[in-house]
């Protein structure tokens, strides 16, 4: 079968735009069609200022929302990234085939750093180098397809790059994996700015809908999402991105194109309260399930032991011969 991997980076409540862009494909298809590995991946979180605390409790909620989501780990592999050490492992010996221009040139570290200078602060050498280990937790399991959105593609290049180089340099060693894109919502804007990906990251906000938000909350948000000053209801992503991310949201909740919908609405008034049912009914399943694992968190740590195990059995060995590969002595 094809092998499939993606990761989620507890650094915020996880959104909307995590669940319609990511997590609903992967219960709904990746995990029916592939061998399929879904990882939290908690080291990401390292990269920036942080309290250990809050990492663990994202860390948590995020593997427990994986499953509320419907990811089943009889047929998924579910685990945590630092409980597997091959990715660390992996890492450096990848470190080791890329170079320093090609860690500038990512736009995600770009972004960031400034974003860090700006407030005054210093930029970790691991929000340099996190790509390698991004391109470690792909190659570690032979890897063969990504879904990632669009913001994620130059990562997964990088990581058909490396796995390339590596082959070349010392004997073909890791299969060279593809981003696949997930045709409808992508990318979930900022209610309040839709030039904006509705980010997780951000503690808070009135743009951004969380998986676990209360159905009022929904309603409230999504009443006063953004449009703009027309009355007519349009499709046009560049033009009028307001509505269309409204129009994209309903869509994916209803299985529907945004083109289709936009001849259906005279208001925005009425596009917004159907997008909101829409989005309470979906997220409705998700935190009802999630209550059920939170009541039993012996049951999440199980899920995630047995995971780690299985995750560890799949990536040792192509490690292993990955430091062969390259030069290191093996042990004794």
């Amino acid at each position: 079968m094809t092998r499939v991997f993606s990761g989620i980076k507890p650094t915020g409540h996880l959104t909307l735009g995590n669940y319609l862009g990511a997590m609903r494909r992967w219960a709904k298809v990746d995990q029916h069609q592939a061998d399929a590995l879904f990882c939290v991946v908690d080291l990401h979180a390292l990269t920036v200022d942080h309290d250990p605390a809050r990492v663990r409790r994202l860390s948590r909620q995020a593997a427990t929302l994986l499953l509320a989501a419907g990811l089943d780990p009889q047929r998924c592999t579910v685990f945590v990234q630092s409980h597997v050490d091959e990715h660390t492992r992996l890492s450096y010996l990848l470190e080791c085939v890329a170079t320093d221009g090609e860690m500038r040139r990512m736009i995600q570290y770009k972004e960031k750093a400034a974003r860090e200078r700006e407030r005054g602060g210093s930029v970790r050498l691991s929000l340099l180098t996190y790509p390698v280990l991004m391109a470690a937790d792909i190659l570690a399991y032979g890897t063969d397809e990504v879904p990632v959105g669009d913001d994620q593609a130059q990562h997964v290049e990088l990581a058909r790059d490396l796995a390339v180089r590596f082959n070349q340099r010392y004997g073909h060693t890791f299969v060279v994996p593809r981003a696949t894109h997930p045709k409808v919502a992508a990318r979930v804007m900022n209610l309040q700015d839709p030039t904006s990906k509705m980010g997780k990251s951000e503690d808070s906000g009135p743009g951004i809908v969380y998986l676990l938000d209360e159905p009022d909350v929904v309603r409230k948000k999504i009443m006063r999402a953004v449009t703009d000053t027309g009355s007519d209801v349009v499709y046009d992503r560049e033009a009028r991105p307001g509505p269309a991310n409204l129009l994209e949201i309903l869509a994916a909740c209803e299985g529907r194109s945004p083109e289709e919908l936009s001849g259906a609405y005279t208001s925005y008034g009425a596009l917004k309260k159907d997008t909101a049912e829409a989005v309470v009914e979906v997220l409705r399943p998700v935190q009802e399930r999630h209550r059920a694992l939170c009541a039993d968190p012996a049951h999440v740590d199980q899920v995630l032991r047995t995971g780690a195990e299985r995750a560890r059995g799949m990536a040792r060995p192509l490690v292993d011969t990955a430091y062969r590969a390259i030069g290191l002595l093996p042990g004794v």
